[in-house]
C-alpha cells in the first residue's frame, strides 16, 4: 500500500512540474563574464543576486516564518516564492501529493526538491531571467506575477534593447521591454503583492505615476555612452553603445535615499507642522510591506536637549485571529501611511514647552520593529536608518 501511494504521488507531482529549459551554458552568469564582465560585476554586488533563500536574510526568515505558521513544508513555500525569486526555478508548483510526502519524510530525491537543490538558483534573478523573457502579459490582471506573467524565450536566445545586436554565442532579438518600454519588465515582480490568504499589501503598479522618468532612469542610472558587450562587431572594433548600469540600487541602498523626499516644517501656535513631500512616480514606503519612514525629533534649549521624540509612518499588518504578523500572512492592515507618489503628507505634533528649536530628521527602515522582532532579524541592515532630509527650527 506504501509503495502504491508513493507510485501515485511521484506520478501527480510529475504531471504538476512544469519545466522551464534553460541550456547548461546559460544556467549562471559566469558565462555571460566573457563579453559582458562589466555588468556581470555590476549585478553580483546587486540584491537581485541575493534573491536567493541562502542569501536573505529578510527573504529567508519570511519564508521559515510562513512554513511554520502555515503549516506547509518548508520547499513548498519555497516553490511558491520562486514565483519571483528563482523564475527560473523548473518546478513551478506544489500539490497535497508533495505535501503528504514531505511529512512522510518521501521527498528525498523528489522533482521538487532536485529543482530547489540547482545550483543555478543560487543567483537569483541573474542574466537569464530577464534576458530570456520573450513576452510579457500586461493584459493579465494583478493576481499574476512573475512567472505567471511570462513567457520564455527558447533557449540560447536573448532579449536585449538593441535592434541591431549579434553575438557568436547566442542568438540576440530586439525586445521593448528591454529599453522604451522597460517599466513592463520590472513590473512583471515588483508590481502588487498578496499574502497567502489574498491580502494586497503592496499595490505599486496602481500607484505608480509615469512621467518623464521611468523605474531603470533611478534603478539603472542614466544612459551613458560605454560597450554592452566586448566583441568586436563594429569593423573591428567594440560597438559604442548607451548603457545602464546593472546594480540595481533600490530601498536597500543608502545613497538612493538622500533627497529622496522634501521635507519642510513650521510652527503653528503650540505645534510643529511637517510637511513631507514626494517627487517619486511611486509611494514611500512602498515595495514589500511593513517598510517605515521614521521622523526623529530633537527639542532643545540653548545647547541642552529638552525632550526627544520619534513619529513612525509604516502599516502594520494582523493575521486571521487578529494577532501581529508579517505581510504575507496577513488579512488585513493598519491605515497607509505612505507619501503618495508625487504627493504630499501634512503631520502635526505638540512642541515642548521652553524649547526654543527643533532638530527634525527623516530616514527610512526597511522593516519596523514588529516584524524585525517577529522574523528576529539579525544583520544591522534591517534595522539600520537611512537618513533622508533633516532641517531646524527655531521657536517662538
Amino acid at each position: 500500500m506504501k509503495i502504491l501511494l508513493i507510485a501515485v504521488m511521484l506520478t501527480v507531482s510529475a504531471i504538476a512540474a512544469k519545466v522551464v529549459d534553460v541550456g547548461e551554458k546559460f544556467k549562471d552568469s559566469a558565462q555571460c563574464k566573457t563579453c559582458h564582465s562589466h555588468l556581470v560585476r555590476d549585478w553580483e554586488n546587486s540584491w537581485h543576486s541575493k534573491s536567493h533563500y541562502k542569501n536573505d536574510e529578510y527573504f529567508r526568515a519570511s519564508i521559515d516564518y510562513v512554513s511554520r505558521k502555515t503549516r506547509k513544508s518548508l520547499n513548498g513555500v519555497k516553490v511558491q516564492c520562486a514565483t519571483c525569486h528563482n523564475p527560473r526555478i523548473s518546478v513551478t508548483s506544489t500539490g497535497i501529493d508533495y505535501e503528504i510526502m514531505a511529512v512522510m519524510g518521501l521527498d528525498k530525491g523528489s522533482k521538487v526538491n532536485k529543482a530547489l537543490e540547482s545550483d543555478a538558483l543560487d543567483e537569483g534573478i541573474n542574466c537569464v531571467v530577464c534576458h530570456n523573457i520573450d513576452k510579457i502579459h500586461t493584459n493579465r490582471d494583478d493576481s499574476f506575477r512573475g512567472i505567471n506573467r511570462v513567457e520564455w524565450t527558447r533557449t540560447g536566445l536573448m532579449s536585449g534593447p538593441y535592434e541591431d545586436a549579434k553575438s557568436p554565442y547566442h542568438n540576440v532579438e530586439y525586445r521593448d521591454f528591454m529599453d522604451e518600454k522597460s517599466d513592463q519588465l520590472c513590473f512583471v515582480c515588483h508590481a502588487n503583492d498578496r499574502a497567502v490568504r489574498g491580502h494586497l499589501f503592496t499595490d505599486m503598479q496602481s500607484e505608480y505615476i509615469k512621467g518623464e522618468k521611468g523605474c531603470a532612469d533611478c534603478h539603472m542610472g542614466p544612459k551613458q555612452e560605454g560597450f554592452a558587450a566586448t566583441l568586436k562587431i563594429d569593423n573591428g572594433k567594440r560597438k559604442k553603445r548607451m548603457i545602464r548600469s546593472h546594480g540595481f540600487p533600490g530601498a536597500h541602498t543608502e545613497k538612493m535615499w538622500q533627497d529622496a523626499l522634501n521635507l519642510s516644517a513650521w510652527q503653528k501656535d503650540t505645534e510643529i507642522v511637517l510637511s513631507i513631500s514626494n517627487p517619486q512616480p511611486h509611494n514611500i514606503p512602498s515595495g514589500f510591506g511593513a517598510r517605515e519612514l521614521v521622523i526623529d525629533l530633537k527639542y532643545k534649549k540653548g545647547s541642552k536637549e529638552l525632550e526627544t521624540k520619534t513619529l513612525s509612518l509604516t502599516t502594520y499588518y494582523k493575521d486571521k485571529r487578529g494577532k501581529p504578523t508579517i505581510p504575507h500572512l496577513a488579512v488585513e492592515a493598519s491605515k497607509d501611511m505612505s507619501i503618495p507618489a508625487q504627493g504630499k503628507k501634512v503631520l502635526k505634533v505638540a512642541n515642548v514647552s521652553e524649547a526654543d528649536s527643533v532638530e527634525i530628521a527623516l530616514s527610512y527602515r526597511l522593516v519596523n520593529e514588529e516584524v524585525h522582532q517577529l522574523l528576529e532579524l539579525q544583520e544591522e541592515i534591517w534595522k539600520k536608518k537611512f537618513p533622508i532630509s533633516s532641517t531646524t527650527l527655531d521657536l517662538q
